[in-house]
């Protein structure tokens, strides 16, 4: 099929963190809790060697911010704060890198040259990130066909943002310079649901290589998305798997939405507006909206710019249509509170007679005619509407190439302009690294297992179901899984956890990658030393995630087991007290008592003994 007949098209980068030191030191690739010191730095973008500036690094330098940057003793050294030219590049990200390059069959580069990509949001101390490309023309098996692999890149992890304010952004290092593998993907997924299979086939693969880190943060997920008529969207920072259908879908629809405006602009016969801010403050001068009186108040302006054409496209056609909000997005980058257009009001404390006369004032006539106001200091002002002005000009033409962060309803928001290769240029303080084919074989010959085996391997050794085998290998605690089983036996506890448990807790909201290996091996160790019942698992879990230990858990939830008498004596008293419900059902009563018995029990002896116990008192009862 051609492109066209496609709704959508997408494809994915992966960013996984690798489980080493740094890649251009010896600091642990650890995060620590608390940051010291106060560096500060302004950055600039430079020239590529084409003579050229990223647009996306312009962007982000008239922003204005500057950049602060705390230290972690453990895992910050001059490498981190470029005051010390990078060390050699760390040998097992370098493997490790290599082994999953091989496991999606992409071609190994013969000589390795780190690149230095311009960054100057503050993420990297040094103004650039530094990256090197792998291996080219890969490809996986997933969703019933091949998917392509189009690069796997090595290269480092930015800092970790930790507040931003009107000037500055604060900036932690720790997370700065950890390995990542960079997975770029063909856009050869065409619905929402084959984004989500492929992103875990590929996540299977890189836990495969038993060298990555886990948790929240430690893979991320970058969408490039575009439909017929639209362009390439990048959504950038994905954390949550499982939400990954959601961005896709909802970003089809936003492009949809804007090719359906730009159509509409086109009928009208629409042209460019003029760029140009107008000083209306003294209409608002009595006005009671909170973000205009706040404007006035600390001596601000309120300026418009007129929008011939634009009426019902910024919010009309009962709000499906919303060129409003991209404009919003744009102008929030500088620093303002938001915007408002005609298509809303009157709202917000501005009445209809501000409304009125702010359209007189303008000169709009007619019906199409729209505008757009913004409440703030005058430079501010006008820098938010000149933003929110050139968006609306770039709706005529139809969809912008941009990059957009995540939210967490599964929505984005505008980040700044897609860059484009002008942010590259060689890195000087890395030396090449070449790749023998003495090297590549011996990684050939000692590749991991892949995933399906894996899978197969636990189904025939522990006799678990496929689908758990799935689950548990897509998790990447398979390790885990085979020493509870071999230490402990409790393959069917575990499967059943891995699988069914941490599905119902994670539709409750809870977080699962929270849960370290060490975390999961001490409830299977307490389950095997009775310390608790199995059915008392889930709740253990979730005291776990919130950072108790298991000792803790046991004393809160109040655990401590109890023998077969006492468990009897406290099952023989629930029986007695429903002894009518028990004589008119017999021994039909087992089922409807065994939650009121386990209840009571909280997790202090397992669902079959508790069964047995009410079995026997139930029979007692009745002669």
């Amino acid at each position: 099929m051609s492109e066209e007949k496609y709704e959508m098209m997408c494809g994915i980068e992966i960013h996984q963190q690798l489980d080493t030191k740094k890649l251009f030191c010896n600091c642990d690739s650890s995060l620590s809790e608390e940051g010291s010191g106060d560096i500060y730095r302004r950055l600039r973008p430079t020239t590529s060697e084409m003579g050229e500036v990223d647009r996306a690094a312009l962007a982000q330098f008239l922003r204005g911010y500057g950049y602060r940057y705390q230290s972690c003793p453990c895992e910050t050294c001059l490498v981190e704060l470029d005051e010390e030219p990078p060390h050699e590049v760390n040998a097992d990200a370098m493997e490790t890198t290599l082994i999953f390059s091989e496991l999606v069959n992409a071609s190994v580069i013969d000589e390795i040259q780190f690149m230095r990509k311009i960054v100057v949001d503050g993420s990297n101390t040094s103004g650039f990130q530094r990256t090197s490309l792998i291996a080219v023309d890969g490809s996986i098996e997933a969703i019933g066909r091949k998917i392509g692999i189009l690069s796997v890149c090595l290269e480092e992890d930015a800092c970790r943002k930790i507040d931003t304010t009107d000037s500055d952004i604060i900036w932690r290092t720790d997370r700065l310079g950890i390995p990542l593998i960079e997975v770029a993907t063909a856009p050869d997924m065409r619905t929402p649901e084959e984004v989500l299979e492929v992103a875990a086939r590929i996540g299977s693969l890189l836990r495969a290589t038993k060298r990555v880190k886990r948790g929240i943060g430690t893979i991320r997920e970058d969408l490039n998305i575009s439909i017929p008529e639209g362009a390439r969207i990048e959504i950038k920072g994905v954390q949550e798997l499982r939400l990954l259908p959601d961005f896709v879908s909802n970003e089809v629809k936003r492009q949809k939405m804007l090719v359906r405006v730009r159509d509409i602009l086109k009928e009208r016969g629409v042209q460019p507006v003029a760029v140009e801010t107008i000083d209306v403050t003294d209409l608002f001068k009595t006005c009671e909206a909170k973000i205009i009186a706040s404007a006035l108040k600390a001596n601000g302006k309120v300026l418009a710019v007129k929008l011939p054409g634009f009426a019902g496209v910024m919010n009309g056609d009962n709000k499906t249509l919303r060129l409003g909000s991209e404009m919003a997005q744009y102008a929030r980058t500088v620093g303002v509170k938001g915007i408002f257009h005609s298509d809303e009001l009157p709202n917000y404390g501005i009445e209809q007679e501000y409304v009125d006369s702010l359209r007189q004032f303008l000169g709009m006539t007619g019906e199409n005619d729209a505008f757009v106001i913004c409440a703030a200091s005058a430079k501010k002002a006008n820098d938010a509407l000149v933003l929110a002005a050139n968006r609306a000009n770039q709706a005529l033409i139809g969809v912008p190439e941009e990059t957009r962060d995540p939210l967490p309803d599964g929505t984005t928001k505008y980040s700044r302009p897609l860059p484009g290769a002008a942010r590259m240029y060689p890195e000087t303080d890395v030396p090449p690294t070449r790749i023998t084919e003495a090297r590549l074989n011996r990684i050939k010959n000692n590749l991991p297992e892949f995933p399906e085996q894996i899978e197969a391997r636990l189904v025939k050794t522990y006799g678990i179901n496929a689908q758990q085998a799935k689950q548990i290998v897509r998790q990447g605690r398979d390790d885990l899984f085979c020493q509870i089983a071999d230490e402990f036996g409790l393959s069917a506890v575990a499967a059943t956890t891995f699988q069914n448990t941490f599905q119902e807790l994670e539709h409750e909201g809870v977080d699962t990658d929270l849960l370290t290996y060490d975390d999961l091996y001490s409830v299977f160790a307490g389950l095997k030393a009775n310390k608790f019942a199995k059915e008392a698992i889930p709740a253990i879990l979730k005291e776990m995630v919130g950072g108790l230990d298991l000792e803790q858990i046991i004393k809160k939830l109040g655990l401590s087991a109890v023998d077969a008498g006492e468990a009897a004596a406290i099952i023989e008293k629930i029986v007695n007290e429903r002894a009518d419900f028990v004589r008119s059902k017999g021994l039909g009563a087992i089922g409807p008592l065994m939650g009121p018995v386990m209840g009571a029990l909280r997790g202090k002896i397992d669902g079959k003994q508790a069964n047995d116990l009410l079995s026997a008192a139930i029979k007692k009862l009745l002669g």
